[in-house]
């Protein structure tokens, strides 16, 4: 791949949900080695335009590409083992399997080994090993007995984040990690998102309403609002646009 090409792109991507625009022609692009976070008031696109991205919405309109081939109308799946990995609002984990096998999962998916559930954890040593290590990273290796169930919402969050790493996707598609967690949790994944990005170059794309954490982790913030981008930019000349001040945080120009 080109590495001045983007890793992911979307070029005048839009859904309709019946006379409702929910995303309208959004065109933008993003490089490997960089971190956008997506903000915007409640109900601007945001989960939506990742959807698109990650194909759990199929477009009305437009494109998207992963590493300059057309992936719109490719299920999850597929863009999944073409680079493309998403980490949801609400955890997406097998609730009665323990962290280990949810992670282990993920590991034998990304070997391409297939998930078959009832295989003998003996057979896999290399995997069980690369699983312990993913749980590790996250801070959960001492809960790798425990069912996924069984976990606080934050360490579900954490290993949601675990099963990502797993699948070593060159994109990352996270849809507010930090939701639900504690000031105590927080900072572990907060610390693996920028990990992610300086060790392995990748593309990290991040909805998030915390602006202390775009601050802190975006080198770019893009704006949606009433599913169209209307800001792009570095996140102190996005964050302190009247645009954004009045979309995003309610302010009017010129009112504190």
């Amino acid at each position: 791949m080109n590495p001045a090409a983007p890793a992911l792109e979307s070029e005048g991507l839009g859904i309709r949900f019946g006379g409702q625009v929910a995303v309208d022609d959004v065109s933008c692009a993003f490089h490997p080695g960089t971190l956008t976070a997506i903000v915007g008031p409640n109900g601007a696109g945001k989960t939506t335009y990742f959807n698109l991205l990650s194909g759990q919405l199929r477009a009305s309109t437009g494109a998207v590409r992963l590493n300059g081939a057309t992936i719109t109308r490719l299920p999850p799946s597929r863009r999944s083992r073409l680079g493309l990995g998403r980490a949801f609002q609400l955890t997406n984990l097998f609730p009665t399997l323990s962290v280990l096998e949810n992670v282990r999962l993920a590991v034998q998916a990304r070997a391409g080994i297939g998930l078959d559930v009832f295989s003998r954890a003996a057979r896999h040593r290399a995997l069980i090993e690369r699983a312990h290590a993913v749980l590790a990273q996250v801070r959960l290796q001492a809960r790798a007995a425990v069912p996924a169930v069984a976990l606080s919402h934050g360490d579900q969050r954490k290993l949601d984040v675990a099963i990502l790493l797993a699948l070593e996707p060159s994109v990352f598609l996270f849809d507010e990690p930090t939701a639900g967690m504690s000031v105590d949790e927080a900072p572990v994944v907060l610390d693996l998102i920028e990990q992610i990005k300086a060790a392995r170059r990748a593309t990290v794309l991040l909805v998030e309403h915390k602006m202390d954490v775009v601050r802190r982790l975006a080198d770019r913030v893009i704006v949606l609002h009433q599913g169209r981008l209307v800001a792009d930019g570095a996140p102190e000349e996005v964050v302190a646009s009247p645009l954004v001040q009045e979309a995003y945080l309610g302010r009017r120009p010129g009112r504190g």
